[in-house]
């Protein structure tokens, strides 16, 4: 077995979300999932098919995140994967839909930042074993930065003043 490092490869502050699930069917569900819960969102899905033709399957309803998206499952090439990239939300906004999908299995990140994905390669394929997102830490908040993330949420909206 060889162990390898994937960097997902996207613009610098796009979100995307990457997954497992246990069927090709995942792809249509995933965009059914997406599309009900916010149907302004656009995106792109690329999901690693892991038997038969072993193919990249893909869906959304933006043709730049859909060839990201494909770009990204083909490099990464681990079986039954996922990878969903958006723009006009965040990934909170979808993340509970994503998982309620019956054929998900887990998520392994949901971010905007830099990933490398941490693949295990065998005889038989690849899969992942977990994933690097964004930086070490550096230290521990200040009182400044509490401030700062607390105004941050509520810029976003998703706290109250």
């Amino acid at each position: 077995m060889e162990l390898k490092t994937v960097a997902i490869e996207k613009p610098a502050d796009m979100n995307f979300i990457l997954g497992q699930s246990h069927f090709i069917k995942t792809v249509e569900d995933l965009y059914e999932a997406i599309v009900s819960t916010n149907p302004a969102m656009r995106f792109g899905v690329g999901f690693c098919e892991s038997s038969g033709p072993a193919l990249v399957r893909y869906e959304g309803n933006d043709p730049a995140l859909i060839e990201l998206a494909k770009r990204n499952a083909l490099a990464l090439g681990c079986g039954h994967s996922f990878i969903i990239f958006i723009e006009g939300g965040f990934p909170i906004n979808i993340l509970n839909a994503i998982k309620s999908v019956p054929e998900v299995c887990t998520v392994f990140c949901a971010t905007a930042n830099p990933v490398e994905v941490i693949v295990a390669e065998s005889t038989l394929g690849r899969g992942i074993l977990g994933v690097i997102d964004g930086l070490r830490s550096k230290g521990i908040e200040t009182d400044s930065d509490i401030r700062a993330r607390k105004d941050l949420l509520r810029k976003f909206g998703y706290k109250l003043s």
